[in-house]
């Protein structure tokens, strides 16, 4: 079996019925023609959704492989999600109109509700400047007024909304009612799950031209009614060497940090553990032994634990998501 090294994976491409084309602008994707793409899964251990690689001689096989054939060397001290899935799921979102508003089931209600949890966050990379998410309830909204708002077609003002720009973040709890608002490329990273409660969705048709389904009695189970008025992610940095490093989430699923060069710089990991780096901004070339491998902004790279260093080499100016599964 050959020796793992630094992964990159072809993306999985999710046609939307509120995406668009820019991830083919931004990020040089290569988008399917002529559909709206709204979710670029990059790295994925979904059910007929596992990333394949593209690099190296484990080239052609899939996420789920490895966990099969190498999870040990994979997760180190992680834990695998269930029926042994890698733990964590990474996407890029285009967001051309308002997604559905909507919430994820939180672990004590999944299971009776033949769902999964689902805890995230999102950090921005792009926004017009009009640009804002729904996240939250407005202080003092009720169940029963929220029932009744559902039912009368105001559900949406009944969400906390805030003003977002590039470079902002939010985490999202299961339970935490949300959506996204139209004008945004988020970088989402979340435990592995794909189960999502729709409240309302704005009255429009999707793909088939038919509405889309809702969820109402489970959205209502899952939603946690005393979350008013969340805020983004606190924006303050603070500096190592010449790396501005920003906390983004610290959480028993993950911790995301946000890195950004200040001059031509190597970060140099010794330790073992699975890491994945999302590129943000300008060029990181990582490198462990004989492999090195160019990352571009919207690239992402799975770190395995049983690599024995790694080396991040940045440009002024690159910037990176770096990402650690709880353990």
């Amino acid at each position: 079996m050959p020796s793992l090294y630094p992964l990159t994976f072809n993306p999985v491409f999710k046609e939307r019925v509120w995406g668009g084309r820019t991830l083919e602008t931004l990020y040089q994707k290569k988008l399917p023609p002529q559909v709206p793409i709204g979710e670029s899964w990059e790295i994925s251990d979904r059910p007929g959704d596992e990333s394949v690689i593209t690099n190296g001689p484990l080239a052609g096989k899939n996420l789920h492989w490895l966990m099969e054939n190498h999870g040990g060397e994979i997760l180190g001290s992680a834990k695998p999600a269930a029926g042994n899935r890698f733990p964590l799921l990474c996407k890029i979102l285009d967001a051309r109109d308002k997604l559905s508003l909507q919430v994820h089931p939180p672990a004590s209600q999944a299971a009776a509700l033949g769902g999964e949890p689902k805890t995230e966050m999102w950090h921005i990379t792009d926004a017009t400047p009009d640009a804002e998410l729904y996240v939250g309830l407005q202080p003092s909204v009720t169940r029963a007024e929220f029932e009744k708002k559902i039912q009368s077609g105001e559900v949406a003002g009944c969400f906390h909304r805030i003003p977002v720009r590039s470079g902002d973040t939010m985490f999202l709890p299961s339970g935490r009612v949300h959506a996204i608002g139209a004008g945004l490329v988020i970088f989402e990273i979340q435990q592995n799950s794909d189960t999502t409660y729709r409240v309302f969705d704005w009255n429009r048709v999707g793909l088939d031209g038919k509405p889309r389904e809702l969820h109402v009695p489970q959205s209502l189970a899952s939603i946690d009614f005393n979350d008013f008025a969340p805020a983004l992610v606190d924006n303050s940095v603070s500096t190592a060497g010449q790396f501005q490093v920003r906390p983004l989430v610290r959480h028993p699923l993950f911790n995301v940090d946000r890195f950004r060069a200040l001059s031509a710089e190597t970060i140099l990991f010794r330790q073992p553990r699975l890491r994945i780096v999302a590129v943000l901004e300008k060029e990181v070339v990582v490198t462990s032994g004989p492999v090195s491998v160019k990352l571009q902004p919207g690239q992402f790279c799975l770190l395995p634990a049983g690599l024995p260093e790694v080396a991040l080499a940045n440009e002024t100016g690159s910037s990176f998501l770096l990402v650690e599964p709880g353990e």
